[in-house]
């Protein structure tokens, strides 16, 4: 997946089902969103044509079924959509986005220890 390359909001509906099972067929993927969505099965259907040209998923024809596998992991779209949304954002400013979460949120106890250990962490490496 190239750092560029930007997944829609609709299409990470259809990864999540992808990446859950691990690979989904047009009909499975069908069956998950269209009732929670409201997407007709061209909607879906456009979604992966989409996505396979994006290079995101590949697939298979088994008899007369398409069958989808991602070709990248979440955590590595999660890593580019991340750093897009800092660059949008925060204007690729990681210290602003911290902190402005920080101050966002109402965080407890543990939660302030387990940032505290993580920007200890960061620090020694």
């Amino acid at each position: 997946m190239p750092e560029q390359q930007h997944i829609s909001d609709a299409e990470w509906d259809v990864m999540q089902v992808v990446w859950s099972g691990g690979r989904a067929s047009a009909a499975d993927v069908i069956s998950e969103l269209a009732e929670d969505k409201g997407w007709n099965h061209r909607t879906v259907r456009t979604l992966l044509s989409r996505l396979v040209d994006k290079e995101i998923l590949t697939y298979e024809v088994d008899g007369n079924r398409y069958v989808y596998k991602a070709k990248v992991t979440r955590q590595r779209c999660v890593r580019s959509e991340g750093r897009s949304f800092v660059n949008k954002v925060f204007g690729g400013d990681v210290k602003s986005l911290l902190l402005h979460f920080v101050d966002d949120s109402d965080l407890d106890a543990e939660d302030l220890k387990k940032l505290r250990e993580a920007l200890k962490s960061k620090k020694r490496s």
